[in-house]
């Protein structure tokens, strides 16, 4: 992984995903070297140095957006504006819920994402999927044909959000092959978390189905041919829902995420790499539990060991050989529980594939195109 913050992998992980959803190196570079040395306090300290140095080179990237518009170069604008959002979206996902300035940027890479899929001509349906007495946003990437195609619902981890994963290659990858994508906010994520207050659940079948039956009623979606991914925490996420909503065709998982409740456990006694600065306010925010105690007495729910016997369809597992947030003991205990899955595969990525780090963060293509490349496969057995 590229490490431009010795011995800091919360931020090293932070510069890595902006990288794999589009980034420019050379604004990184600009957006990091003045706080390196800030970077040597730890995670949680100088984080909002970090916010102010990042939506510096935002704000600046935005206003060579709007140039190349009033020029006309709309494409170019289009460009500049997507990299933008995943910067402020990347500023924004590493501060505490209670630091103030993150809600603008927040807001602000919504808004500026909305304009490069309107300038850069994208078939990208931005919709609502009904939840309980409510909603969750989500986008729906397809190739404007309206002709029926395989789709996959894709779910956010514990922190990560619809745009970021679509702007990681995942959506295209997968048009390459003949899916169209549903990118959700689930409950516990982007904008389902922040403009509407709906917290993460064990049950990830609750909102995964009403995203089925969204995909089902699209006259451009096969509705026998609609399968669930999840990354990271959706390692856990997209396996639950699938092995409880048997109308999924398949599954697939980027990181698997097996025993993601005892893994709290395990981290209180500082075991593995967490993901986000303020870790620990962070979880509770996304489960909605008031403290730390509550939130640990709900883990025992996040596993699955007693779901995973459910799953009927085929499943694919991946993971790194050197995930540091995620034990690779997770996915083989995945896949050796999917005793009834009708094809299971399990796939370790090794430093011979450049990619090992927790769902391929240290490069960010492998993991991507194998698991588009097993769907469609698997989707054409399915004739």
């Amino acid at each position: 992984m590229f490490e431009p913050f010795p011995g800091n992998y919360v931020w090293n992980l932070q510069v890595n995903l902006a990288l794999v959803c589009g980034g420019n190196h050379g604004e990184i570079d600009l957006a990091c070297r003045p706080i390196k040395e800030a970077a040597a306090n730890g995670e949680d300290a100088g984080t909002a140095l970090l916010f102010d140095s990042w939506i510096a080179v935002a704000d600046q990237l935005t206003k060579n957006a709007e140039e190349d518009e009033k020029a006309g170069y709309l494409l170019s604008a289009g460009t500049k504006y997507g990299r933008a959002s995943g910067y402020y979206l990347s500023a924004e996902r590493m501060q505490s819920r209670d630091y103030a300035p993150r809600w603008e940027a927040y807001d602000k890479g919504l808004e500026l994402y909305r304009k490069h899929v309107a300038l850069r001509g994208l078939h990208i349906d931005f919709v609502e999927i009904p939840y309980e007495d409510s909603s969750f946003p989500a986008i729906f990437v397809h190739d404007g044909s309206g002709i029926k195609r395989p789709a996959l619902v894709s779910c956010n981890g514990l922190d990560s959000m619809k745009e970021q994963v679509n702007m990681a290659g995942h959506g295209a990858s997968n048009l390459e092959r003949g899916i169209n994508t549903l990118f959700v906010d689930q409950p516990g994520t982007g904008e389902a978390l922040r403009k509407r207050g709906l917290p993460a659940r064990h049950d990830s079948e609750a909102w995964a189905t009403p995203a089925f039956d969204y995909l089902a009623s699209r006259p451009d979606v096969d509705e026998k041919k609609i399968g669930m991914f999840g990354l990271s925490l959706g390692g856990y996420y997209a396996p639950r829902a699938a092995a409880n909503e048997p109308r999924f065709a398949l599954c697939a998982v980027m990181g698997a995420n097996h025993l993601w409740g005892d893994l709290q456990r395990r981290r209180l006694e500082r075991e593995g790499e967490n993901p986000v600065p303020h870790y620990w306010d962070h979880v509770m925010w996304v489960w909605g539990k008031d403290s730390l105690e509550e939130f640990m007495a709900y883990m025992p729910n996040v596993t699955l060991d007693g779901e995973i016997e459910k799953m009927k369809m085929p499943f694919l597992v991946t993971h790194g050989a050197g995930d540091r947030q995620i034990p690779v003991s997770d996915a083989h205990r995945c896949y050796d529980e999917a005793v009834n899955s009708a094809k299971r595969h399990l796939r370790i990525f090794t430093e011979q594939d450049f990619e090992i780090e927790h769902c391929g963060a240290d490069n960010g293509t492998v993991m991507r195109d194998y698991i588009a490349d097993w769907c469609a496969e698997t989707f054409a057995e399915l004739d």
